[in-house]
């Protein structure tokens, strides 16, 4: 193996850590209806566990509102009964053919908290990136203790590999602040 395909492999590494990251920010109620709030939650039917998506149309009437109309009206009472149970602070309207979920306004105190939930999913993201970095590091000392690459190959590998972490981080960072603005815009 490389130190270029070492180097890309740690890219990859680093891509999923800022891809994940940028899921999880996704989830975040904001106060902003999103169907991606509730889209993914488990429904037991038809025998097996399914999601939302596959079983019910999921609509945003208003900006503060998520709208979900199942194809089998049979299935309404299990998708509410699911979304309920996923402790998501949501609560349900059942009017007999579809389900409105009207999402509170946040308060000051609950923006804070998601704050706090944002720094927490960045932090796990630079994680992610700095063992990602160091199985790199660790490679390329190995490398060079078995001769495959000089002290400067290493050297050089080893700087080109903390410019792409600078990269990543950056990206991090600038998804985190984003999302953070986007918590505490009223």
């Amino acid at each position: 193996m490389t130190t270029d395909q070492l180097i890309k492999d740690a890219k990859a590494e680093f891509e999923k850590a800022i891809s994940y990251l940028r899921s999880e920010y996704s989830k975040l109620q904001t106060g902003r209806a999103s169907s991606v709030l509730v889209e993914d939650v488990p429904v037991d039917a038809y025998g097996s566990t399914q999601p939302i998506k596959s079983l019910a149309q999921i609509t945003i009437p208003e900006p503060r509102s998520i709208m979900i109309k199942p194809w089998d009206k049979g299935l309404l009472g299990e998708i509410e009964k699911a979304i309920l149970g996923q402790n998501l602070g949501l609560n349900p309207n059942n009017s007999g053919e579809s389900l409105i979920i009207n999402l509170p306004v946040l308060t000051e105190e609950r923006r804070r908290d998601l704050v706090k939930l944002v720094h927490k999913f960045a932090e796990d993201a630079k994680i992610s990136i700095r063992q990602a970095r160091q199985h790199a590091h660790q490679k390329f000392k190995s490398m060079e203790s078995n001769d495959e690459i000089t002290e400067d190959d290493k050297i050089t590998a080893e700087k080109r590999l903390q410019d792409a972490v600078d990269a990543a981080n950056s990206d991090v960072e600038a998804a985190s602040k984003k999302k953070e603005e986007e918590v505490m815009k009223v």
